[in-house]
């Protein structure tokens, strides 16, 4: 089959609409994604998650590129979260090799991890405000060392659970960077969570490659979407009202992450 006639149209809209909200609101990659391939076109759980590993990587490489150009990236900050993260990735692809996968348990594991990180995720979009305002109130309350460890601490959770579900690196770390790092400017944590996620999301879908849970054709077909998406989306950080995104991608995450489960 050629190229042309490997793209699926429903896949490249889809990979548009969510890399479009990639790149506007650091949140909606893997939590959207991961669900829409399983739930709607009913791909196997494991092989969406690897897809979307990857493509994630790809997608949010070009965003990296666009917050870099603008100067929204803290790369003091993805240091740190890499030196926590890519070590527990390369852990977790290792115990999931070891324990069978592609099978019957591990696709069970992948699938309750998924839900239960998409119900995480829904509080961590709701009440960012709210996070926002404990954090400014507790700011310099840690010091830098402690910031720092805990922003390792961090990585190396994000590691596990995007290994595990592709979900986690977009909301949920946004909103413990907001608490840790009160300071700088949204676009600025926006920008780092999309940097620190291409190292992360590749090493984990070449990790879900190696153990056989890539669809090449998906990918290339989200792929076609997503780029253009999340260049359109980084160009339109704050222009959709804050309170708008938390709601509905709020709702969306609840009713996913429990019809996953």
């Amino acid at each position: 089959m050629s190229l042309p006639e490997s793209i699926n149209l429903l896949y490249v809209l889809s990979g548009l609409g969510v890399g479009f909200l990639v790149g506007m609101t650091g949140v909606g990659g893997g939590s959207l994604m991961t669900p829409l391939l399983i739930l709607l076109f009913r791909i196997h759980p494991q092989a969406a998650v690897g897809t979307d590993l990857l493509y994630a990587a790809l997608t949010k490489t070009v965003g990296t590129l666009v917050h870099g150009r603008s100067q929204s990236v803290e790369w003091r900050v993805v240091g740190r979260l890499a030196l926590g993260s890519i070590p527990a990735t390369v852990m977790t692809i290792a115990i999931l090799h070891r324990a069978g996968s592609p099978s019957v348990q591990v696709t069970h594991v992948i699938s309750v991890a998924l839900g239960i990180a998409l119900l995480i995720t829904a509080p961590s979009v709701l009440f960012r405000h709210r996070l926002q305002a404990l954090s400014r109130q507790k700011a310099g309350r840690l010091s830098a060392t402690t910031t720092g460890h805990l922003t390792t601490l961090l990585g190396a959770v994000l590691g596990v659970m995007v290994t595990l579900s592709s979900v986690g690196a977009g909301a949920i770390g946004m909103a413990a960077l907001v608490f840790l790092y009160p300071g700088l400017e949204i676009r600025r944590l926006v920008g780092s969570d999309i940097a620190h996620a291409v190292p992360l999301t590749a090493i984990a879908g070449m990790g879900h490659w190696w153990i056989g849970d890539i669809d090449m054709n998906l990918l290339v077909s989200l792929l076609c979407g997503s780029i253009p998406g999340i260049i359109l989306g980084s160009l339109c950080v704050g222009i959709v009202p804050d309170r708008v995104q938390r709601v509905v991608l709020a709702a969306i995450l609840v009713t996913v992450g429990l019809k996953v489960i």
